[in-house]
């Protein structure tokens, strides 16, 4: 515990000044992130004797995530070019004996698709309006996943009975989802009154609290998804974490599985339903 508590505060405290001041600093962190995370990807593929092509994986994942932060408008170019790319150099390891190619096409394809294309929404969330404004909602919705999360693990260890996954993760119960949900609830409406009629007051008129509680009902919904889909790509290759970058919390993938849906669902919520 003390371990993992360490750990968590050494994030905390490069983390939080990069979300708070945003640009290259928050790029740098959150890329890191992204780009560990496709390495993590292709190294759970391998276990299983599966073949993604690690350069194009990771590496595409890098450029596609700068693209998206600094030039937007090329990233959607990036991401069809990284594919044919992808194709091409699998046809030709096709051609030098690797009979399952194909499968591992589609293994980098999704991998750059997801970390890189899905994944990119961390980047997009920030940048959300404004580079001010951005903060805000990234303060918003980020916290929604924490709580489901939290809420999720502490009711699930204490009073979880009924299993919610068994394959893909055995100790998540229907009573932990159903409990993170509440918590993810009461959050987003309270964190909507608080960014709404407390101190500065940064989305006045933008979220109320009936709104916050939508976001935080959904948000706690669908972003344990993101925790189940890295359980599925572990428990397939037989391993426990991604990697160990992060004493007592596995590896990157480990860390940001919750916060790519979370990110992704909440920017297009946003985006359309609150702006």
């Amino acid at each position: 515990m003390l371990r993992r508590t360490l750990t968590a505060l050494a994030m905390a405290v490069i983390g939080l000044p990069a979300v708070i001041y945003g640009g290259t600093f928050y790029f740098l962190v959150m890329g890191a992130f992204l780009v560990g995370s496709a390495w993590e990807y292709v190294r759970l593929y391998k276990a299983v004797n599966h073949e993604p092509n690690e350069i194009v994986t990771v590496g595409g994942v890098l450029v596609l995530v700068t693209a998206r932060f600094f030039f937007p408008e090329a990233a959607l170019p990036v991401f069809v070019g990284l594919i044919l790319l992808a194709m091409a150099v699998h046809l030709f390891t096709f051609e030098r004996g690797r009979d399952q190619s194909a499968y591992d096409f589609g293994i980098t394809v999704a991998g750059i698709a997801y970390l890189g294309w899905v994944g990119g929404y961390l980047l997009d969330l920030r940048t959300l309006v404004s580079h001010e404004m951005g903060v805000w909602w990234f303060m918003f919705i980020l916290p929604l996943v924490w709580a489901a999360d939290t809420g999720g693990y502490s009711i699930g260890a204490a009073y979880g009975k009924h299993k919610m996954a068994p394959r893909l993760s055995p100790k998540k119960s229907w009573e932990g989802y159903f409990a993170g949900i509440f918590t993810s609830v009461l959050v987003g409406a309270y964190f909507a009154f608080a960014f709404s009629s407390l101190g500065p007051k940064p989305l006045a008129g933008l979220l109320d609290p009936v709104q916050g509680a939508l976001l935080g009902l959904v948000i706690g919904a669908l972003s344990p998804l993101g925790d189940l889909g890295e359980s599925m790509f572990k428990r397939q290759s037989g391993m426990k974490d991604s990697s160990n970058i992060f004493p007592g919390h596995g590896g990157f993938l480990d860390r940001i599985d919750s916060w790519i849906w979370g990110a992704a669902i909440g920017y297009f919520l946003i985006r359309y339903f609150i702006l």
